[in-house]
């Protein structure tokens, strides 16, 4: 039986000044961002309007919980607005004054290359989004495959570390991240990956245990590690699990059976989905990867076809067309030729979806 999560965000413009950064910080002073935020929370039958309005009811009440932030000054609303305390902030006025159930992540975003997700258990993993341009090529893919010719990526990665493990002083910060990144960012950048040592087959999957195994001596707090070998695909490591991804846009019409005659989901619209596949497998010995990505295009593709350009709501064996229906039957569907598949994300627009996974929703990663 497949486990469910639904998925809402909402964008406001602030300002702020972290007082307790120390004197000379860059973020001390007043100043300002384009922040985004996230909830993702288990909901369960009922609590929205009428079934498969669940996505467009949580997204209506995180704009209305994040609208005093939005050309506001954040100072006014807590003391110290850095991502942590903000994405505590908006959990905490979900919960109470929104009466928003089973709330298992909350995350804030102040740039395009950093932010905070809070878990289920209330612990603050920062993250920083890093990029780095490199050739590479892979020595034991059959002949004729693609990855098997030299080429290269504009990579990038993702380093999530738990601010609330260890013993330091100070919590692990933006700053903390950028300085261990900066080594191995002049290791990597403009370099063929094949000639450095430890990377003589630079899978994705490589890449990312490459990077745990030289960070996590220096950050004992690191979550993990997610690489984008492209915009669509990558990979991530824990540390002990690897796990892919493979992303894919649908440009498709949806109506809703269970919606009311007269509201806006009943009538036949569309979306531009991101539908994102997730994938876990042991790790190929010999090729260094656990799915080919090249593979999970091609025998997902019948699957694609039959999605994309199509009105959803027509497809066989869909009891309605909602977001989170569709998610389940593309993850029942998807299997049949893609049996490593784990979880499906199915957005209708940035941030706002539904999750279905054939386990525990435990692992969240961010990507």
């Amino acid at each position: 039986m497949s486990a469910f999560l639904f998925t809402a965000s909402a964008g406001f413009e602030s300002a702020c000044q972290i007082d307790a950064l120390p004197p000379g910080h860059r973020a001390r002073g007043l100043h300002g961002h384009s922040y985004f935020a996230t909830v993702r929370a288990e909901i369960p039958p009922g609590w929205a309007p009428f079934p498969g309005a669940e996505v467009q009811e949580l997204r209506q009440r995180m704009e209305a919980c994040v609208a005093p932030l939005d050309h506001a000054l954040l100072n006014q609303h807590m003391a110290q607005p850095t991502d942590e305390n903000i994405a505590r902030w908006i959990r905490q006025r979900l919960t109470q004054d929104f009466e928003v159930p089973g709330i298992l992540q909350v995350g804030v975003q102040s740039t395009a290359h950093g932010g905070v997700d809070l878990d289920a258990s209330g612990q603050a993993h920062v993250w920083r989004r890093y990029r780095f341009q490199a050739a590479h090529q892979l020595p034991h893919v059959p002949a004729g495959h693609k990855c098997g010719r030299m080429h290269g990526h504009g990579f990038e990665v993702i380093l999530h570390a738990n601010q609330d493990l260890g013993e330091r002083d100070l919590a692990v910060d933006y700053d903390h991240l950028d300085e261990l990144w900066a080594p191995l960012y002049f290791q990597l950048n403009y370099r063929c990956l094949n000639d450095i040592d430890g990377l003589s087959n630079p899978t994705s999957e490589l890449v990312s245990s490459w990077l745990w195994e030289k960070l996590k001596p220096q950050l004992p707090e690191l979550s993990w590690v997610t690489v984008y070998e492209t915009g669509s695909s990558g990979a991530n490591f824990d540390g002990q699990r690897y796990r892919i991804w493979k992303e894919f846009t649908l440009d498709s019409a949806v109506q809703l059976q269970r919606a009311p005659s007269q509201h806006p989901l009943a009538g036949l619209h569309g979306h531009t989905f991101t539908l994102r596949l997730h994938l876990g497998a042991e790790l190929d010995a010999l090729m260094g990867w656990t799915v080919d990505f090249g593979d999970v295009k091609e025998r997902f593709n019948p699957l694609f076809k039959a999605l994309d350009h199509h009105p959803l709501n027509a497809l066989a064996g869909l009891g309605d067309a909602d977001t989170a229906s569709l998610a389940q039957w593309v993850l029942g569907q998807a299997a049949l030729t893609l049996p490593e598949l784990e979880r499906v994300d199915l957005y209708e627009t940035r941030g706002c979806g539904a999750i279905a996974s054939h386990g525990a929703l435990d692992a969240l990663i961010p990507v």
